[in-house]
């Protein structure tokens, strides 16, 4: 019984560090660029409204004015659904949207919005996305305390 209980211990023990892994969710920090966050302009070509990960992807025209695609990672479709009322239909091919967030560091298309992030219908101006804290009300849905206002630049 000894022999069993030990046995089940050490089986239990290895499951436990062989499963840390498993639990260490992709990282955030040290890819983007959380310091100075980037705004961008652009057309939606696909909403990819899925779990665990939602993403947009859509095009950019750089300095000559050539088209460059861009990706931006959402959190899970149910979060967005709850947090900001997201359907599947939410945006769509051709929309216009103003996306600020922390972009990869490696200078690419590539950003993370399931931080500090916001996107705008650019034709509207209709916020659709906005976890920046300083732009939260204090009672609205997603927001924390109170934060100090944020300084002014002259």
């Amino acid at each position: 019984m000894k022999r069993t209980v030990m046995a089940f211990t050490a089986l239990a023990f290895a499951l436990f560090l062989v499963s840390q892994p498993v639990l260490a969710h992709h990282g955030f920090a040290g890819r983007y660029d959380e310091e100075n966050p980037v705004t961008v302009t652009g057309t939606v070509l696909e909403l990819q409204f899925m779990n665990p990960h939602s993403s947009v992807v859509f095009e950019v025209k750089d300095a000559k004015g050539n088209p460059v695609r861009w990706q931006a990672e959402l959190g899970s479709a149910s979060a967005m659904h709850r947090g900001d009322g997201w359907t599947k239909d939410t945006l769509k091919p051709g929309d216009k949207v103003t996306i600020t967030g922390p972009q990869n560091k490696n200078g690419l298309g590539d950003m993370n919005l399931s931080h500090e992030s916001k996107i705008v219908m650019a034709d509207s101006g209709k916020v659709i996305h906005d976890s920046i804290k300083a732009d939260q009300k204090p009672g609205a849905p997603g927001a924390g305390p109170a934060a100090a206002p944020a300084p002014t630049a002259y």
